[in-house]
This record gives C-alpha cells, sequence and structure tokens, in this order.
C-alpha cells in the first residue's frame, strides 16, 4: 500500500517541538490515532529513527487542534505525550511548552481571526478541562515570530507570547489546588507537598534525598538508587492526588527543591517522571510557583515568606536558568487563591507540509 500522506506544521513551542495537527486531519478514533502518531514519531525506537520525532521526551510530543467543543473558548488543544521506546500515547498531562504555538498556529490556519496588534487566542486545553488566553504579536493581522524576547533553554530571540491561565487548579486530580486538603503530607517517609496548578507535582526537599538539590541533571540521572526512591514516593502520591495507578503515567512529576542560588525563589531539580529535565516545564514552573507562595508548603519554608496577596513575580531556579511566573493571589475566605499565573514564552514555526505514515497503519480513512 502506499503510505498515507497527513498535514502538519513542526513548531517550535517554548523549550518544546513537535507536530501540531488540525483535529480533522486525524483518525477519530482514540486508538487509531493512536497508533498513527507512533508511526509519526518513530515510536517505540530509542532513536526514532523511522519517524520525525527527536529521540527525546522534550522533542516527542504532538499537538491537536480544532475548533473550540466549549463557549468560552476559541480553540480546543489537546496535548499527547508520544514515549520514545514504548507503543505509548499519554494525554494525561498538559505541556505549557507547546501551548505557545497554538495560538498562532490557530490564527495561521483560520481557526481565529487575527486582530491588529496582538490577538487573544482564548485555548481550551482539553487534557486539564481549563482555559489559557495566549497574547500573540499579529501586526498588520500577521503573525510575527521575530521579536526580542528570551527565554532560558532556546537561542536567540523571539517575539513575546504571554500566556495568561485561567482557573486551572486541580484539573489533571479533581478540581483541588492541593488535591489531600493538606500543605504537606508524608509519603513513603519524605514531607511533601502534593499540588496541582496545571500540572500534579510532588515538591520535596532535595536534602530529605541526600542531595544538595544543586546537582546537575546528570549526577542525579546516575544515581539509580535516587531514582528509585524517588519513583517510590511518586507511585504512592499518585493515589493520594486522585490520579490511581501511575506506574504508566507520566504525572504527577516530582520535584526537588532547595535554597536558591541565584537570587530566586527556589532552586529545583525535576524529574519528568523517569528522566531528569533540564530545566522545568512551564506548569511544572508554576504549580512549584504557586507552593513558593502557599503558606505551609514545603517551597515556602524554602522560599521563606509564605503568601503575599496581591501581584507578585517569582523565579523558579532550574539547571540551565530559571523560570519567571506572575502570579496573583486574593483572599478567599481566609484563605489564599490563585487569581491569575502568567508566563512568557515563544515559538516558531520549522516547516509545514505532509508527514507520511504506513498504508497498512492508516489508510486516510474516517
Amino acid at each position: 500500500m502506499n503510505p498515507t500522506p497527513i498535514p502538519c506544521t513542526l513548531m517550535r513551542g517554548g523549550t518544546s517541538k513537535g507536530p501540531f495537527f488540525l483535529a480533522s486531519d486525524l483518525p477519530a478514533d482514540r486508538a487509531l490515532r493512536d497508533r498513527v502518531l507512533l508511526a509519526v514519531m518513530g515510536s517505540p525506537d530509542a532513536r526514532q529513527i523511522d519517524g520525525i520525532g527527536g529521540a527525546d521526551t522534550l522533542t516527542s510530543k504532538v499537538a491537536v487542534i480544532g475548533p473550540s467543543t466549549r463557549p468560552d473558548a476559541d480553540v480546543d488543544y489537546l496535548f499527547l505525550q508520544v514515549v520514545v521506546d514504548e507503543p505509548r500515547v499519554d494525554e494525561s498531562q498538559n505541556c505549557g511548552n507547546m501551548l505557545a504555538g497554538v495560538g498562532p498556529f490557530a490564527i495561521e490556519h483560520g481557526l481565529v481571526p487575527a486582530a491588529a496588534g496582538v490577538t487573544a487566542v482564548r485555548i481550551h486545553m482539553v487534557n486539564t478541562a481549563s482555559v489559557a488566553v495566549a497574547h500573540v504579536q499579529t501586526p498588520g493581522g500577521r503573525v510575527q515570530y521575530d521579536g526580542d524576547a528570551r527565554i532560558d533553554g532556546v537561542p536567540g530571540t523571539a517575539a513575546p507570547i504571554v500566556i495568561d491561565f485561567l482557573d486551572i487548579a486541580g484539573g489533571s486530580t479533581g478540581g483541588a489546588l492541593l488535591p489531600t486538603g493538606h500543605a504537606r503530607d508524608v509519603v513513603e517517609g519524605i514531607e511533601a507537598t502534593l499540588i496541582d496548578n496545571g500540572m500534579p507535582v510532588v515538591v520535596m526537599r532535595a536534602a530529605d534525598f541526600g542531595k544538595t538539590g544543586h546537582e546537575s541533571p546528570d549526577e542525579l540521572e546516575a544515581d539509580a538508587a535516587l531514582k528509585a526512591r524517588v519513583e517510590a514516593v511518586r507511585l504512592a502520591a499518585g493515589r493520594l492526588m486522585n490520579l490511581g495507578d501511575v506506574a504508566k503515567k507520566t504525572v504527577p512529576k516530582m520535584c526537588l527543591v532547595a535554597a536558591p542560588s541565584n537570587g530566586g525563589a527556589v532552586s529545583t531539580r525535576n524529574f519528568i517522571p523517569h528522566k531528569v529535565h533540564k530545566a522545568i516545564g512551564v506548569f511544572g514552573a508554576v504549580s512549584v510557583a504557586t507552593a513558593c507562595a502557599y503558606p505551609g508548603t514545603i517551597a515556602a519554608e524554602i522560599a521563606g515568606d509564605g503568601a503575599q496577596l496581591g501581584a507578585r513575580s517569582l523565579e523558579i531556579e532550574h539547571p540551565t536558568g530559571f523560570f519567571t511566573v506572575e502570579m496573583t493571589l486574593v483572599d478567599d475566605g481566609g484563605k489564599p487563591r490563585v487569581e491569575r499565573s502568567a508566563l512568557l514564552r515563544t515559538a516558531r514555526v520549522l516547516m509545514a507540509g505532509d508527514v507520511f505514515v504506513p498504508g497498512d497503519v492508516w489508510d486516510g480513512a474516517a
């Protein structure tokens, strides 16, 4: 059989990269869709040599975009993590880096009309049933990719894309910012904060694992005993966070925190979940920043200033720089509530055309 062409656009979103598809160009059946995407990316194979995946978690990502299924958004965005070395596609989490490309993609594909100057694209993040608003530079009614904005982990500069997150707390874990109702829990003997403000994250002191929290990712990656201990906590925390059996899920993420070394709120080392991140994911950074601002958490203990109502900026340090999260906390019956989280990302379109899959995987029929 002849291979089947599928229209797609390869984009960098934040510090991630992957193909963006219109939902209408992929099979409606989920199982068939997943088989198609495994073929697209070349999984399972450590090199993804027979596909367009980049042989790394951060470059084996897919965004599926379509008209919104809810009235308060312009488009639907489904994020899919294609596992590199397993025949598995995971949709249990969101991705705030790939999210940066959704606004430009939606505008360029006619899903959202471009405004003069800046276009606000309201994005329904299907994975977490929440909404983000991406502010895309569109001078003259066209998406602008060039600009002066810099983000750690990406060389050069690009046009800024400011993303506001609206009511994302508990999107993956049942609607609560703190799924257990506690600022701290003891999980497998480790004191931890279980938090979900866009991404389920388990925040723990690096010192409780015998680490400084300033080790390189490679040093942590090489410590098999550490990884096994972190995974044991993760498996137990997953059930406490209403995520069920997470053995084959990519959430929750695991974050070791320590005192900052470069003037930030806290230093982080992140497991995503089985490899050590060279930086930190967007939603992971938002959840950790929220923990820094929320009283009684492990992160707030290290950040040192607890809750401050009103607008504030938090710099979350990671191995290759820092991630700035803008946050507004308000009083909600005596407890702080996150009213707004925002951050700056950039994106770039890399190529557009057809990606081909074997005809015996999919013949293109609906």
